[in-house]
């Protein structure tokens, strides 16, 4: 249903969220899970539940995303799931010989009061968990925090893999946080640019992205490996690519195993990438590759040769706040004005952040955490801006008010591509203006008089 009844007289809502800008915890943990090798996401809910959980990701990646529930019914619902998981890990390991089930609550268990370590415990202590298996879990009920959170703590979970042995590995700890599988492969290619030796955890390249080969495997080749992650505890240090997805885990890290951490943006646009390389750099004690300065400086000329079509363009965008936060200081940078920012994400000190970057730039910024996107809606028809930035669901705000429309974050339902082709780091950056030039340009040509219909820029 498109939104042409949306009013424009913005009143104050504290107990209704309309058209939320983000989705449930259990998501960012199945797909956070999904970035270990070998690994069966299990959903301790009900079917309904875990359905929708798969759905949400096959859609976005076109994959088929597999996951075990714990099958809650009536029964189940009253007395507790303990009997249904404990069976449900029986069952896994026997059918389907995961190396790891990684096990996230949903609204049901946890209202009902359902103690995971407890039940973890009770399946080690019965014999059900095979030696040199494992189970591990996260709390994600859905009425709390977002995918983001979500994610988060199935991430912070992995840390219990970690060993300190006393022998460093000379590597470094990547957390990517929720960025798409093509992203942590470049990432990855960046690092192995400068000289660095990574552990990269949770990893989906290769599980999300994987090649069509003729050949069925339950669990594909890519994913962060059980050794991997007992190896993190070892690491130089850990890099944490966001606040609010990677920095928790990186913290708990520290607090083990002694692996000194840094919290740093995502790597989109030129000034979080320029902070993310020196960051490498600087850890390992290397320099940075003239093929990786090579493609910092095709990014700055094309920043330069388009400025006059980015200049003062307004902008209004949505998504979760890692990423809002790196995608608002690149268009920044180039001089676009992100005047309405929007997060589903719970926690001020995004607005805070999003408000030190836009200080002093000519223009008043709206920005709201735990905002949804009909106030966004409402923003932007107080006033109209030239571009909209946001999942798939910002596109029936796009078409009512006849705005560019960037399909940028999670999910993206009616596209194609996104998993496959990065907007992270030098390159990604190029991908992401010429995706926003080239939406500029074609409105420019739709709207333009016929003497000014050029051929040439």
């Amino acid at each position: 249903m498109l939104l042409r009844h949306t009013r424009k007289e913005i009143g104050e809502r504290k107990a209704v969220s309309i058209n939320p800008a983000k989705t449930c915890q259990p998501i960012g943990a199945m797909y956070a899970a999904l970035g270990i090798h070998g690994c069966l996401p299990h959903s301790h809910g009900s079917q309904g539940c875990c359905a929708y959980h798969r759905s949400a990701l096959t859609r976005h990646y076109k994959e088929p995303i597999s996951a075990a529930t714990s099958s809650f019914t009536e029964g189940a619902s009253v007395f507790g799931g303990q009997a249904n998981l404990l069976q449900g890990i029986n069952n896994i390991f026997s059918v389907y010989e995961p190396d790891v089930i990684a096990v996230h609550t949903t609204c049901l268990s946890e209202t009902i009061g359902d103690d995971l370590p407890q039940i973890r415990k009770k399946a080690q202590t019965e014999g059900k968990i095979p030696e040199g298996k494992y189970v591990i879990g996260a709390s994600t009920p859905s009425y709390v925090g977002s995918h983001v959170t979500g994610f988060s703590n199935m991430v912070k979970s992995m840390i219990e893999f970690s060993e300190k042995t006393g022998r460093k590995n000379g590597k470094i700890n990547i957390i990517p946080g929720w960025v798409e599988p093509c992203d942590m492969e470049e990432i990855k290619r960046m690092a192995k640019l400068t000289g660095v030796e990574t552990i990269m955890f949770p990893d989906t390249s290769g599980v999300l992205n994987a090649p069509m080969t003729g050949e069925y495997k339950m669990f594909p080749d890519g994913g962060t490996t059980i050794a991997e992650l007992k190896s993190t505890g070892d690491s130089t240090g850990t890099l944490a690519l966001g606040e609010w997805c990677s920095a928790d885990a990186a913290r708990v890290l520290d607090k083990k195993c002694k692996v000194p951490c840094r919290v740093l943006d995502m790597p989109f646009g030129l000034k979080a990438t320029d902070r993310f390389v020196d960051a490498m750099r600087t850890i390992a004690g290397v320099s940075v590759s003239d093929e990786l300065a090579v493609e910092r400086g095709q990014l700055v000329d094309m920043i330069t040769d388009m400025h006059q079509y980015f200049y003062k363009k307004k902008v209004a965008i949505a998504g979760d706040p890692d990423q809002v936060i790196a995608m608002v200081e690149f268009l920044v940078s180039i001089d676009m004005c992100p005047v309405h920012v929007v997060t589903g994400t719970p926690g001020k000190k995004f607005e805070k952040r999003i408000k030190e970057i836009t200080k002093d730039k000519g223009f008043e910024v709206n920005v709201k955490a735990r905002g949804d996107l009909f106030l966004l809606h409402q923003w932007i028809q107080n006033e109209p801006v030239d571009l909209l930035i946001c999942n798939t669901y910002g596109k029936y705000i796009a078409r009512d008010e006849d705005i560019p429309f960037l399909r940028w974050g999670f999910p993206i339902l009616d596209r194609q591509g996104h998993q496959y082709f990065p907007t992270v780091g030098y390159k990604g950056g190029l991908r992401l203006l010429e995706k926003i030039l080239g939406l500029l340009l074609d409105r420019k040509d739709r709207d333009d008089p016929e003497e000014s219909f050029e051929l040439v820029l």
